[in-house]
C-alpha cells in the first residue's frame, strides 16, 4: 500500500505579507546598528545615493544617516554591483562572498555585450582594469578612456561593462555617504577592503540568508532576487532542514523552521520605502506586498518611485517637493489611516530631514 505524502499547509496572502514584513523588519522597527541590518538583509538596493538610508529609516529605531555613513566611510560598508547586476550596499563581508556567487550572471551578461568586445581578450582586460583602479582610483570615464586607449576599434560602453562585470568594482567613499557624496570613483574590492575575495561559494548558506530576510519563498522567488538561475538543487539539499507551504496558487514555499510567520491580522504600521526598495524587487511573485489593481505602479519605464505600504500592502507613493513631503495616496485612506500616515511622515522628516523647510500634504497621483 502507497502512503500518500501529506499536502502543504497554504500560506494565504495576507500571511506571506506579514510573515515577510517580520523578516523585514517593517512590522516594528529593529533594535540594530544599521550595519547588522545591511547584513541581515543581505544588501539594500542603491542604485542611488540615499535609498539605503530612507529604506533603513524605515526598518530601525533610532536610526540616524550617520549610522550608515560611519560603517561606510570605516570601510565595513560598501556600495558594489551584486544581485541581478544592480548596484547594492553590503557589509564587507557579503561584498567579497557575494559578488564571487553572483559571477556566472556577471559572465552571462557580458556576453551579451560580446559584439562590441571583437579582439578583446577578457583576460588582459582585466588585469589592465585592475592594475588602473588599484593603482589609482578611476572614475568610470577615466577607466573607460584607458580602456580604450588599448583597444581603440572596441566599443567604449562594451570595455565599461567588462570591467565591472571581470571584475568586483566599489564605488569609494565619499561616494555613497549622506551629505557629502562625491562623483563615482572606482576600485577593487580586494584593495580598498584590504583582503582577498572568498572562493566561488555553494549557495547553500545564502538560500538560507535569503528565506531569514525575505521568506517563506519559492525557488523562483530567491532566482529573481539573485539575478542567477538552477538554484533548485540547494533548496533541494536543504529541504530537510526547511519547512515546506504553499501559496494560494499552489506554488511550493520553503521556509526556516524558526522564522516569524505572524498572524496574518498583525497590524502592519504605514511605511515610507525609498525608490528600488528590496521588499518590492525580491519575489517573482509579488502580490504578497502589491495588490493586483496596483501591478506596475510603482514603475514608470525604468523610472521606480518612492512607494508608501498601508496595512502591509503598497498603497501610494510620495515625493519630497522644495517645500513639502507629497503624499500620493492609490485610494481613499480611513480618517484612522490617514492620522497614521502623517504620523509616520513626521517621523520620516524628524529622522532624515531635521532642519528641512518640508510640510506635509496629500495629493493627486501623478504616475
Amino acid at each position: 500500500m502507497t502512503t500518500k505524502a501529506p499536502t502543504a499547509p497554504v500560506l494565504g496572502t495576507r500571511a506571506l505579507n506579514r510573515a515577510t514584513l517580520a523578516r523585514q523588519l517593517l512590522l516594528r522597527r529593529a533594535e540594530l546598528s544599521a550595519e547588522a541590518a545591511v547584513a541581515h538583509l543581505v544588501g539594500l538596493q542603491a542604485q542611488n545615493v540615499k535609498p539605503p538610508y530612507y529604506a533603513l529609516a524605515a526598518r530601525l529605531a533610532g536610526f540616524t544617516p550617520e549610522a550608515l555613513s560611519a560603517p561606510m566611510a570605516a570601510r565595513r560598508v560598501v556600495r558594489i554591483v551584486t544581485l541581478r547586476s544592480t548596484l547594492h550596499t553590503h557589509t564587507a563581508d557579503d561584498c567579497l562572498t557575494l559578488r564571487p556567487l553572483v559571477q556566472a550572471a556577471r559572465d552571462r551578461e557580458l556576453r551579451q555585450f560580446r559584439k562590441g568586445l571583437t579582439g578583446v581578450d577578457p583576460h588582459r582586460l582585466a588585469r589592465l582594469a585592475r592594475d588602473l583602479v588599484e593603482a589609482e582610483p578611476r572614475t568610470p570615464r577615466e577607466l573607460r578612456e584607458a580602456l580604450g586607449a588599448r583597444w581603440p576599434d572596441a566599443d567604449p560602453g562594451a570595455l565599461s561593462v567588462a570591467a565591472r562585470c571581470l571584475l568586483p568594482l566599489v564605488q569609494i567613499t565619499p561616494r555613497g555617504l549622506w551629505g557629502r557624496s562625491g562623483q563615482v570613483t572606482l576600485t577593487t574590492a580586494e584593495h580598498w577592503l584590504g583582503r582577498p575575495a572568498a572562493p566561488v561559494p555553494a549557495p547553500d548558506a545564502t538560500v538560507l540568508r535569503y528565506l531569514a530576510a525575505y521568506g517563506p519563498a519559492s525557488v523562483k522567488d530567491m532566482q529573481t532576487w539573485a539575478g542567477l538561475t538552477r538554484l533548485r538543487p540547494a533548496f533541494e539539499r536543504l529541504r530537510p532542514r526547511l519547512l515546506v507551504f504553499r501559496d494560494p496558487a499552489g506554488t511550493e514555499l520553503f521556509d526556516l523552521p524558526d522564522a516569524p510567520r505572524p498572524d496574518p491580522d498583525t497590524p502592519a504600521p504605514p511605511r515610507f520605502l525609498p525608490e528600488f526598495d528590496n521588499l518590492l524587487l525580491s519575489h517573482a511573485d509579488r502580490t504578497r506586498v502589491v495588490p493586483p489593481a496596483h501591478r506596475g505602479r510603482a514603475w514608470q519605464g525604468n523610472l521606480a518611485h518612492r512607494t508608501l505600504l498601508v496595512d502591509g500592502f503598497l498603497a501610494g507613493l510620495w515625493r519630497l517637493d522644495a517645500d513639502a513631503l507629497v503624499i500620493e495616496a492609490f485610494g481613499d485612506l480611513t480618517a484612522v489611516q490617514r492620522r497614521e500616515v502623517t504620523e509616520e511622515a513626521e517621523r520620516l522628516l524628524a529622522t532624515m530631514h531635521p532642519d528641512g523647510p518640508y510640510a506635509i500634504r496629500f495629493g493627486p497621483v501623478r504616475a
